[in-house]
């Protein structure tokens, strides 16, 4: 194929409007069953890690990440977003684009070396700046895969996305375990991300037949670079938002704490993830084709929601019922601690999943500059939670910040929806059945955990799985909820999938 025609498949989005709705469903069906397998291997990563390691190990590492995590922010400058939002796009946009990633994931790199001695100072702890200089070589890696990792997003190529992160993550963890159980400590969990990120890169190069070319002035670049710079400051805020909580519990409560938190808090959101990512995936580049025409947009966001919802909130019922034994199933008996944390956090899960849509319909609509204006409105309120629950410990953290996320949440919402069909009534009701039902299946499988009161951990889990079963079939007798369930089958038969390129 000639160099030009490769540049067309590449960069092309043409027939991405023919059957939007197919694609978009059968995009998440093929992204959640990638999410699903690797959520899997980082469940037994997980259980094996946690069984070798300490949870000063994780809070060491943690210690960086909340802080690396704030520069990730600017990893990709934003322009990933900018390439898949764009309705047409060339060849030299892309490359001037590539070279900007490029330097700015190598400028990070030296940044985070240059910062790494004052990170140890920082936490009192000298461990930290070999840890820094390690984990900055993933922000050289990412910069160069971003545009690649963009153009297969923009085409909607969701089984080579699939691929491509099971596979680097697959090829990673063996080098985590083998490295934990030759007694490395925390080296085995910074080979992770390392490792990972990696080959990340490298297969993004290889699935996308597209070779960067040297940039070139005139390439007409300067909007998407202020959009993205707009959404990379956004993500900036919010990523300190998400942070700031590790940070402050490593400075005052230190590494063992931090472990404890840091690992409740993947253990919950790691479900969700799992669910957030690949709908976030296809969302975008689906929102972004459906701008201008505003009741479709309306109408394909709150069957998302709905959806997302109707998955989601019997998972983080069960979860708060069940934290305790499905702490010490995964984690073992020394994490004991980390349960109150792990329910608390389960409560408000739901919040996060709609805090993450707000970015969906703004990045869809260009609107990168009322993103920027929520996330510094929303990141001091959210901080001074932080600060509040932080004299009562980790559990304290947990609830005061859960609690001012879902106080915020309705005008966040409200925000968001300006100048769209959405309206708050209109999600209450795409949410009204899945949430009624997930209560009660709370209350149901707390009542009936507590009078069957199991001893074994893996009997509490069944009793509390069969008490959510139970409520979920009596259900069905309630017309209003037949129907809707009718409609979510209707989307599910749209899961067959065709033949895609990987």
């Amino acid at each position: 194929m000639p160099v030009q025609e490769e540049r067309i498949d590449a960069l092309g989005n043409e027939g991405l409007h023919t059957d939007l709705k197919g694609r978009s469903v059968r995009g998440v069906s093929v992204t959640l069953t990638s999410q699903a397998t690797r959520f899997v291997l980082q469940t037994g990563t997980t259980v094996v890690l946690a069984r070798l390691l300490t949870p000063a190990d994780f809070g060491l590492v943690a210690m960086v990440t909340a802080i690396t995590g704030l520069a990730a922010a600017f990893q990709d400058l934003g322009l990933s977003e900018a390439t898949i939002q764009r309705q047409e796009i060339n060849h030299n946009q892309i490359s001037t684009l590539f070279w900007i990633n490029a330097a700015v994931g190598l400028g990070l790199t030296l940044i985070t070396v240059g910062l790494a001695p004052m990170l140890a100072w920082f936490y009192h702890e000298p461990r930290l700046r070999d840890i820094a200089f390690l984990l900055s070589l993933t922000f050289f890696f990412s910069g160069l895969s971003v545009q690649h990792g963009a153009l297969l997003k923009r085409q909607m190529r969701f089984v080579s996305l699939g691929v491509r992160d099971v596979a680097s993550y697959a090829l990673a963890l063996p080098v985590g375990i083998i490295l934990a159980w030759r007694g490395a400590g925390f080296w085995a969990i910074v080979s992770l991300p390392l490792t990972g990120t990696f080959l990340q890169m490298v297969l993004s190069w290889v699935m996308v037949r597209w070779i960067p070319s040297l940039p070139r002035r005139g390439a007409n670049v300067r909007s998407m670079v202020v959009f993205g710079g707009n959404i990379a400051t956004s993500y900036l805020v919010i990523n300190l938002m998400r942070s700031a909580d590790n940070i402050l519990i490593g400075r005052y409560l230190g590494a063992g704490p931090l472990g404890l938190y840091s690992r409740a808090y993947n253990l919950v959101m790691q479900p969700a993830r799992q669910l957030f990512d690949p709908v976030a995936n296809v969302a975008i580049p689906a929102f972004s084709r459906l701008q201008d025409d505003s009741e479709r947009f309306a109408r394909y966001y709150l069957r998302t929601i709905n959806l997302m919802t109707w998955v989601s909130a019997p998972i983080f019922g069960f979860l708060f019922v069940a934290a305790e034994p499905v702490t010490l199933l995964v984690l073992g008996n020394k994490w004991r601690p980390a349960v109150p944390v792990f329910q608390i956090l389960a409560i408000f899960a739901l919040a996060q999943l709609l805090y993450g849509s707000t970015i969906w319909l703004f990045v869809s609509r260009g609107e990168s500059k009322n993103l920027l204006g929520l996330s510094l409105f929303t990141a001091p309120i959210l901080i001074c939670g932080y600060l509040i629950g932080l004299p009562f410990g980790i559990t304290g953290v947990a609830l005061s910040a859960s609690i001012v996320q879902l106080a915020i949440l309705p005008w966040t919402m409200k925000y968001t929806f300006r100048g769209t069909e959405l309206t708050i009534h209109r999600l209450g009701l795409a949410m009204l059945h899945p949430i009624a039902l997930g209560m009660a299946g709370v209350v149901f499988a707390e009542l009936v955990l507590h009078l069957v009161a199991p001893q074994r951990l893996v009997v509490q889990l069944l009793t509390v799985a069969l008490g959510f079963g139970a409520i979920y079939l009596l259900s069905a007798i309630i017309p209003s909820v037949r129907k809707e369930a009718l409609a979510l089958r209707s989307v599910l038969s749209d899961l067959r999938l065709p033949r895609q390129a990987v």
